[in-house]
């Protein structure tokens, strides 16, 4: 009989990586497949909201990732070839003690995996290129596998982690709920560009209408740039040429020589939500959960937050526990779709706002909320951050406490003793051993004696 749990998860994106390092710093075995023959290279996914920060720093990688990515630049925008000022998609947001990091930030997505890949490595992990997933069945108390290595594989656990195509997903007989627009065409691709200052980003757009036109946002480490084009109707195909005659059309001819076209894709508005997140001991994650338009930027945020769910879960392995997966995570996905759904809408219409990013693309204010009253996870807040004083006068945070694959349990002001091997005292006066922070006391409408437990994943249980 087997006793030590292990994961197979199919697909090795930022989705797939972040679920992988969530088992294996808990000591769990875990393979992760992907068929391509080499890694992605490309810029893709690459705006990364505030919450997806505190993950990261979690997972230990947020220093390379702040390291290597950039602040979101200002943008300057033109208008049938003339300057007509500048703007930012969304105000930035002062740090405070509770959201330490409030503000968006870009990295291409090859990067961002990169840096996971060598956090799973550490870990003693890594992807399997060339290894696609053919079929599996579901027994008892495991799941078999084919790979197309000609592998037999058996699994505690199958996470489908392999994009809008899913494998997975389609092999449950999951129905994928949404719509495609093929009469819409976009040209995304990473570009370098002559002539433009790569310290911001540009949007150039039709005199007559300021949401017909072309957006650049540099990407950092080299000169290239993120860019968005509108293909229309007219046939056009994904090339250099057809980009520079594009950015001629709207910028103006000389204003910018393209060159080095390094990855394109032609997107068109495929908004889809699987109808189930499980089935007995399969479960699906990111973009084969999930497709969402690149407006908002929501889409690797939220694969990358399902797996963040889903990784202790597993671990614990209770039903209760993993019961509480889909339902916490579709209807996130389900809120996060409806928002970029409308930010498309206000792009095709021409309303100028479609650029202005608010607070709820930031995926802060997500809650686990149950109204079930008697179920194991019943609250479901983000737990803050607050700075902290250790009982030697060393300043500290609540998100050192929390960091790491356990849970914590907040005791304010206690009285009594606990077993509990993650309590944490919480006082207003330092005492040997505790912290102190009156903030934590507001922050948390707590009271002495109050007891919260905080879950793996930063959330309040």
């Amino acid at each position: 009989m087997r006793s030590l749990m292990n994961v197979l998860i199919a697909g090795g994106g930022p989705t797939g990586l972040t679920l992988a390092i969530e088992l294996a710093r808990r000591d769990i075995a875990v393979r992760v497949i992907d068929q391509a023959d080499e890694y992605f290279q490309g810029s893709r996914g690459d705006g990364l909201q505030p919450r997806t920060l505190e993950v990261f720093e979690d997972l230990g990688i947020l220093d390379q990732v702040l390291a290597q990515g950039i602040p979101v630049p200002l943008l300057k925008v033109s208008l049938g070839g003339k300057p007509a000022g500048e703007r930012r998609m969304g105000e930035l947001v002062e740090p405070t003690p509770d959201r330490p990091y409030p503000n968006g930030y870009l990295l291409g997505q090859s990067r961002t995996e990169a840096i996971l890949r060598d956090r799973l490595a550490a870990l003693g992990t890594s992807v399997e290129l060339s290894t696609a997933l053919v079929s599996f069945h579901q027994e008892d108390d495991r799941v078999v596998a084919q790979l197309s290595t000609g592998e037999r594989v058996e699994a505690d656990f199958l996470v489908g982690a392999d994009g809008g195509k899913s494998v997975v997903r389609k092999q449950l007989g999951i129905a994928f709920e949404g719509t495609t627009d093929d009469s819409f065409r976009m040209l995304l691709g990473d570009v370098s560009a002559d002539g433009l200052d790569h310290d911001y980003g540009y949007w150039f757009a039709a005199a007559d209408n300021p949401m017909d036109g072309i957006v650049m946002t540099p990407l950092s480490g080299g000169d290239q740039f993120q860019f968005g084009a509108p293909l229309g109707d007219l046939g056009l195909e994904p090339t250099l040429e057809t980009l520079q005659g594009l950015v001629d059309r709207y910028a103006g001819e000389g204003v910018a020589k393209l060159r080095d076209l390094t990855w394109s894709t032609v997107w068109r508005p495929n908004i889809r939500l699987a109808k189930h997140f499980r089935a007995g001991r399969v479960f699906i994650a990111g973009d084969a959960a999930h497709v969402h338009p690149p407006t908002g930027g929501q889409g690797l945020n939220t694969g990358v937050q399902d797996a963040y769910n889903l990784g202790w879960k597993l671990a614990d392995g209770r039903e209760e526990v993993l019961a509480t997966y889909e339902p916490e995570r579709r209807t996130n996905a389900a809120r996060v779709l409806g928002l970029s759904e409308g930010l498309l809408q206000k792009h095709l219409d021409g309303d100028e706002t479609a650029l202005d990013r608010g607070e709820d693309v930031r995926q802060l204010d997500i809650s686990y909320r149950s109204p079930d009253a008697t179920g194991p996870l019943t609250s479901g807040d983000r737990a803050p951050d607050s700075p902290l004083i250790d009982a030697n006068g060393n300043n500290l945070r609540l998100f050192d406490l929390y960091r790491g694959p356990h849970e914590t349990l907040l005791r304010f002001a206690p009285s009594t003793p606990t077993d509990h091997p993650y309590a944490v005292a919480i006082t207003r006066e330092t005492l040997p051993g505790s912290y102190t922070s009156p903030e934590a006391f507001s922050y948390y409408h707590a009271a002495d004696g109050d007891e919260i437990l905080i879950r793996p994943d930063g959330y309040l249980g």
